[in-house]
């Protein structure tokens, strides 16, 4: 069973916490880690292109001319598809680009991105998350302490208003609570920085 050293807000080593095979010793799974990241971006595609198609420009749909006999082409009502203006010929409509991926995988790729960066150093377990106040300088020197100076995802619970305010104004941190961590942004950013209390929810959800 891996275990990882808990830390301070002052970066000083506090004790350590035991962490469950199956959830932070999984074996690396590129290819499950792809499919996730694939259904994550497709969940979260507006689908909101539309086209109109003949029936929906606006135009008369009077023949404009007589079949035969003018020496033109012949041509139907001032919306047909080859005309500019007219109506578009198997263009978007709005959908759902959402298709169904078994919880299992996507529980099983987020166990793989977490046992890599155990096995990176990129996880820092921090005892109590909670500050003293919302400012931002003053999160910027917490985070300074514990040695964060590349993208990092912080979790802990969404009763920490305090560091979710304080987290808000810094392009390189993002806040998540336990139950919103998902593959992406396990990716995207290069460190978490997680308390005691969320590292052990995280766990007994991925344990199942």
């Amino acid at each position: 069973m891996p275990t990882a050293k808990v830390y301070s807000l002052a970066n000083q080593e506090v004790g350590e916490v035991e962490l469950s095979d199956a959830v932070f010793a999984a074996p690396l799974n590129k290819h499950l880690i792809w499919e996730a990241v694939n259904h994550y971006l497709a969940k979260g595609r507006a689908g909101t292109a539309s086209t109109k198609a003949r029936s929906e420009v606006a135009g008369s749909g009077r023949k404009l001319w007589k079949q035969k006999g003018t020496g033109r082409a012949r041509v139907g009502d001032i919306r047909t598809p080859k005309w500019r203006g007219g109506g578009t010929v198997h263009g978007p409509k709005p959908r759902s680009f959402d298709y169904a991926f078994p919880k299992k995988k996507r529980r099983g790729a987020l166990r793989s991105a977490l046992s890599d960066k155990l096995t990176e150093g990129a996880i820092k377990i921090v005892d109590n998350l909670e500050l003293a106040d919302h400012k931002t300088k003053n999160f910027i020197k917490v985070m300074n302490d514990l040695e964060q100076e590349a993208r990092t995802l912080v979790i802990d619970s969404s009763e920490n208003t305090n560091l979710q305010r304080a987290s808000n104004n810094l392009p390189k941190v993002k806040f998540v609570v336990p139950g919103g961590l998902n593959i992406h942004d396990l990716l995207k950013y290069e460190n978490l920085v997680v308390s005691k209390e969320a590292i052990l929810q995280i766990q007994e959800v991925l344990n199942k």
